[in-house]
């Protein structure tokens, strides 16, 4: 082959490539059509939590690598205590996700390409304060409060930065048929890591965990429209700009299936959609419901690691 027919076949796949990208564009342009939403009403609400709230998992940073610079997200003896579930005055549900199906057109709907970070030994969307994160209790302790939800888009890329002094690995499953679909090794770096996230056909669901740290836990939730919310620690949350009509909303949150409802949106007008989540009907799953944090129970208690013990130091 000579040069020239080199350069010929390196030409034909770049244009391809372009033809290619052209055309992802241009099929979610023509999925979704912005329109003028002058007439449009909007979706108001609140989730709840009904019962007492599933308990935290546990996980001793004494197994972990490096666990002793994961400090400031323990509970102060070497535990990390991983709370699924953030439920505020009367029962609001902080990060569930509210979202409209199968609407066509609307508001504008940019392009979704989830960034994080990975900072304190969780994973984070960079978007959320950090006064988010940490709350005092009245003793004036200080809490870490994870936000585990994000919102993603299917065949759209996610990057994280790792602002730790140590190494972590992504690992992003598809929750409904438990397959790994992204898996990168993050090292410590002020250039952002990640990959594009490939969906199947009907999938929604996904979570994030670090290879090396099981409890960096950070979940998603796939949509194709600019319809959607997650509530804030109230429970609240609002969807604007909704053309009048009749719709069917997903509500889901961790550790539950994604329930619908059906709503008529008013023009120029709003409408209410309350939930209420039953916390009785919270699984975890068998591999989850381990006791003392997967070490052996012979194992005589003087004999496991503590808080403050020499050989928790790791050496530079």
């Amino acid at each position: 082959m000579n040069l020239q027919e080199v350069k010929t076949i390196k030409n034909f796949f770049l244009v391809l490539f372009f033809i290619s990208f052209f055309l992802l564009l241009k099929g979610k342009s023509l999925a979704y059509e912005e329109v003028d939403v002058s007439r449009a009403g909007k979706i108001v609400g609140r989730i709840t939590l009904k019962g007492d709230i599933p308990k935290p998992r546990i996980f001793s940073l004494s197994i972990y690598p490096f666990g002793t610079f994961c400090k400031k997200i323990s509970n102060g003896k070497g535990h990390v205590l991983l709370k699924d579930f953030i439920v505020g005055e009367n029962g609001g549900l902080w990060n569930a996700v509210i979202s409209i199906q199968n609407i066509t057109k609307g508001k504008p709907f940019p392009l979704i390409q989830k960034e994080f970070v990975a900072v304190d030994c969780m994973f984070h969307p960079a978007d959320v304060a950090a006064k988010e994160q940490f709350t005092m209790d009245e003793n004036g302790q200080m809490h870490h409060e994870h936000p585990n939800v994000a919102i993603l888009e299917n065949h759209q890329p996610i990057s994280i930065i790792n602002q730790d002094p140590i190494v972590h690995n992504i690992q992003v499953f598809q929750n409904e048929r438990g397959n790994i679909i992204l898996n990168t090794p993050l090292p410590v770096s002020n250039h952002p890591r990640g990959g594009g996230l490939h969906f199947d056909r009907g999938k929604r669901i996904s979570q994030m965990i670090c290879g090396m740290h099981e409890f960096m836990q950070s979940w998603g939730f796939v949509v194709d429209n600019p319809y959607y919310a997650l509530s804030s620690k109230d429970g609240t949350y609002e969807i604007d700009q909704v053309l009048p009509g009749e719709y069917i909303v997903s509500i889901w949150h961790p550790h539950y299936k994604i329930y619908e409802k059906r709503v008529v949106v008013p023009e120029n007008g709003s409408t209410r959609l309350n939930f209420e989540f039953d916390a009785s009907l919270v699984k975890r799953p068998l591999y989850e419901s381990q006791t003392r944090f997967r070490m052996d129970t012979a194992i005589p208690e003087e004999h496991l690691l503590k808080e403050g013990d020499d050989r928790l130091i790791i050496d530079d």
